[in-house]
């Protein structure tokens, strides 16, 4: 039996491969710019949260968020976290929220993911201008950090309704990575 090749397959099948091929790459172009675009909505997203942070805007924050949202340690809702966002607003004055680029891990079906990054709260007046420089450094921004600060890691688990992201879950942990004790 003959292989298959380019000259001798009939022109009406190599017309048919070639339209299935052009819809099979545009496909995977349309999922491969989905993927970005939704990791670009939930860096957005942070980046919202860390400006709303820093307005010391607890309902702003909040609205990125599901009605149900769960915060760990201690299982809070949405007043739980209220009332510690007051307490820390309160305690720093005017801050800064400084964090390297979050990484983001998208779910099979496109509607969960899940973000996780260090960051810092630092009051407003505190200079650290080496940071900006070490964004998308992630070790390097933990090794200039940890020489300065103490530092947290946050892991969201948003999910998409109506188009938008939300997260749905945050843990907090005191960050013990590279650098730190």
């Amino acid at each position: 039996m003959a292989a298959l090749t380019v000259k001798n397959i009939p022109d009406e099948l190599y017309e048919r491969l070639k339209s299935v091929s052009i819809f099979l790459a545009i496909i995977c172009i349309a999922v491969s710019c989905s993927r970005q675009d939704d990791e670009a909505a939930i860096r957005e997203l942070i980046e919202k949260g860390a400006a709303m942070a820093e307005a010391h805007d607890v309902s702003g924050i909040l609205g990125l968020a599901v009605e149900d949202l769960r915060v760990m340690p201690g299982s809070l809702d949405s007043g739980g976290v209220a009332g510690i966002l007051w307490r820390a607003f309160k305690y720093y004055g005017p801050l800064r929220v400084l964090y390297p680029r979050p990484d983001v891990e998208l779910a099979e079906g496109g509607k969960q993911a899940f973000a996780g990054f260090p960051f810092l709260i630092v009051r407003k007046e505190q200079t650290l201008p080496e940071l900006e420089q070490l964004r998308d450094d992630p070790l390097g921004w933990l090794d200039e950090v940890g020489k300065n600060a103490d530092l947290y890691r946050l892991e969201l688990d948003l999910i998409k309704l109506d188009g938008d992201w939300l997260v749905k879950q945050a843990i907090l942990k005191r960050f013990t990575g590279t650098g730190f004790r």
